[in-house]
């Protein structure tokens, strides 16, 4: 292989070339949002109180999106709005945020004797006054400690752990936590400590000191055995600060930390990402050696005759003399020791110790850049049988780099499509709120705009499915409410919802209508950005609506439009089979899915398998149609060719796809026989 100087530099500039700054749209980014929106539809034992999520964890620290993963589970924290932390000593707060209850029983943060960890006795409860929303307080009595919880085998440090190992999603830590919205005083000595780089500045300080901080449910690990303190120990967490000081990072220490992280993983020399320090290196003791770099060298050093590999050394000797004099300063709070004579970290130490630039560079390109080369479909170029040299190194490494940089929108086209599953898949399966709503709503603009409309065309036509099974609710009009309010692409104000409530077929009507015309200028607005790399055409829900109406002639006439354009494209948009979509079509596709699910209950879990395309969808209303309305049997027998074409074209994992196909044949050859 080339000399040490070269591959140093060739590790470097691959990951500066590959490592791109994240978009928003990401698959990782959409199972967030979706599972915020879940849990907030979560009801509590305590039925007045809601939960309040937030996604933590590396999903929300990176903006960088390697080639390979830089994370393996998403972590998301959760608050009750009827409970909050305050500092020992501090008076109970007469404003809340929004957020928060009408009452609000709120503890009290106190040290216990590690450092780090607190008990939550609760002191006070708050009640907010209807005139000024102001809250007034009474105190208890008597000393209550707020419990952690059980820790059970089911928890991951201090979250719920839910494994996603059987799907292409990644598994989900939970973590119940108490809100704080004060700085603690542990950590109080963080944000005047001097500074010799200016890192974090003072803007970054001030947005990380008024953001507070949580405190989450487990107990130190020398104490979870204990009666006592197994059940009342809290740990501070101080995952939103760190959020904001990992995002205003640089890209190449944003790169660096997936470096360390991957290598250390990679080499078994942390366990999984989990800030709870039982006991063995984590994740947890990367980023604080990171956040202690990001302060302590001046910026030249990430930056001047930049080298990857170099930095990375540099980072893991340090690591290395922390694990042999048993000291991990935390970054945030003083007097705390992330390691102690209880970890089993000699090994680690020893082989840390040995690494120069030489092994890291030559062990960057087997185990990073080879796994890179072993991407579908870069893998049938068989890139890495001999890189001998360093021009055949740098040859290889640069048709990776290229692939990287053309696939990038057809990777965005993907998630866009996972997105397009998964909203309607948890809005039938799960129950709907106007908190989760809002929560959902919140979550995906900070996506995608277009997310946000197209979840609101999908509330619209799930509620017209219930109102025409249960009647218009309270609750309904709540949540639709709350959708209008938020959005500028609607045919229908809440107060003209409200006139027509009685009658039930014209509301349905006009939130169908509403519905479909949000999901055409969603349509419009996808096309534009990836009409490049997917056939997609915008009057596909138009013409499902003309057909539920009756007005065949010109559901006839967009249907064979679309039909032309769709017909010998590879790839194509599509519709999804939930029962929001098919209330715009005819019994038999309800029938259909209904039929397909009977037979395979997971279908509805796949996001290949439970939808129809474009293509296939106007082929059915275009049949429909021609059945419908004087026509002659030669468009009949032109559609049935068409038919042919699509079968032959589409993939038997489309299971919907050829079904509808065959059904649509048979209705075809049943009318022209007769």
């Amino acid at each position: 292989m080339a000399g040490e100087c070269d591959v140093s530099k060739i590790v470097t500039k691959f990951l500066l070339n590959t490592c791109r700054l994240l978009q928003s749209l990401t698959k990782h980014y959409v199972q967030a949002a979706v599972l915020c929106g879940l849990l907030a539809a979560v009801r509590p034992s305590d039925e007045e109180a809601q939960f309040i999520p937030l996604t933590t964890g590396s999903v929300a620290e990176f903006y960088i999106e390697p080639m390979l993963p830089s994370f393996g589970d998403i972590d998301l924290m959760h608050h009750y709005n009827t409970q909050l932390a305050i500092p020992q000593g501090h008076p109970p707060p007469t404003q809340l945020p929004a957020e928060f209850h009408n009452y609000v029983k709120v503890a009290e943060i106190i040290d216990s004797h590690l450092p780090g960890f607190v008990y939550l006795p609760i002191r006070y409860l708050l009640t907010q006054c209807i005139d000024d929303s102001k809250y007034n307080y009474v105190e208890y009595e008597e000393t209550v400690y707020l419990s952690n919880g059980s820790y059970t085998d089911d928890m991951h440090g201090p979250a719920l752990l839910t494994d996603s190992s059987h799907t292409s999603q990644l598994s989900v830590d939970t973590v119940l936590c108490v809100r704080c919205l004060s700085w603690p005083p542990q950590a109080a000595d963080w944000p005047t400590r001097h500074r010799n780089y200016g890192w974090p500045d003072s803007a970054t300080l001030d947005r990380v000191v008024s953001d507070g901080c949580d405190v989450v449910g487990v107990a130190h690990r020398q104490c979870r055995q204990h009666e006592l303190m197994g059940k009342s120990q809290w740990r501070l967490s101080l995952s939103r600060a760190e959020i904001v000081l990992i995002n205003s990072w640089m890209p190449v220490q944003q790169i660096v930390y997936h470096m360390l992280r991957y290598f250390m993983k990679t080499e078994r020399l942390t366990d999984c990402a989990d800030n709870s320090g039982a006991g063995t290196l984590s994740n947890y003791h990367i980023k604080t050696l990171m956040l202690w770099a990001c302060e302590l060298h001046p910026r030249s050093w990430w930056t001047v005759d930049l080298n990857l590999v170099r930095i990375c050394v540099e980072l893991l000797n340090t690591l290395s003399v922390w694990l042999t004099d048993t000291r991990c300063p935390h970054y945030f709070i003083n007097n705390c020791n992330l390691l102690d004579n209880s970890f089993n970290v000699e090994s680690v130490a020893s082989k840390l110790v040995a690494i120069d630039e030489e092994y890291l560079s030559t062990w960057f390109v087997k185990n990073y850049i080879g796994k890179c080369a072993q991407l579908p479909p870069l893998c049938t170029l068989r890139l890495f049988n001999d890189i001998s040299t360093s021009s055949k190194l740098q040859n290889a490494v640069s048709k990776i780099v290229c692939w990287r940089l053309n696939f990038s929108l057809f990777e965005v086209w993907r998630t866009v499509k996972l997105a397009e599953h998964s909203i309607p898949l948890q809005l039938s399966l799960h129950s709907l709120t106007v908190h989760s709503c809002v929560c959902w709503m919140n979550e995906l603009t900070k996506i995608d705009q277009r997310l946000c409309l197209y979840f609101s065309a999908n509330v619209l036509l799930h509620v017209a499915c219930k109102i025409s099974r249960i009647g218009f609710t309270n609750e309904l009009m709540d949540i639709l409410s709350t959708v209008l309010a938020r959005n500028t692409y609607q045919c229908c104000s809440v107060l003209c919802l409200r006139k027509i409530a009685p009658n039930i077929p014209e509301l349905v009507y006009l939130l169908q209508k509403s519905a479909v015309e949000h999901l055409t200028t969603y349509r419009q607005l996808v096309a534009l950005d990836f009409g490049s790399v997917v056939t997609i055409v915008t009057t596909d829900f138009e013409a499902m609506y003309a057909y539920k109406r009756g007005d065949y002639q010109r559901c006839l006439q967009l249907s064979t439009q679309n039909v032309h354009t769709l017909l010998c494209p590879i790839i194509l948009a599509d519709v999804s089979a939930f029962p929001e979509f098919t209330q715009l079509l005819d019994d038999d596709i309800a029938s259909l899915t209904a039929l397909a699910l009977i037979v395979n209950p997971k279908l509805r879990l796949s996001q290949c398998d439970f939808c129809i395309t474009q293509s296939t969808m106007s082929l059915y209303l275009m049949a429909l149609c021609q059945l419908k309305l004087p026509d002659s049997v030669t468009s009949l027998a032109q559609t049935l060719h068409y038919i042919q074409v699509a079968q032959r074209k589409h993939s038997l994992i489309l299971t919907l796809d050829h079904l509808t196909l065959k059904l649509i044949e048979r209705k075809l050859y049943r009318s022209i026989r007769h």
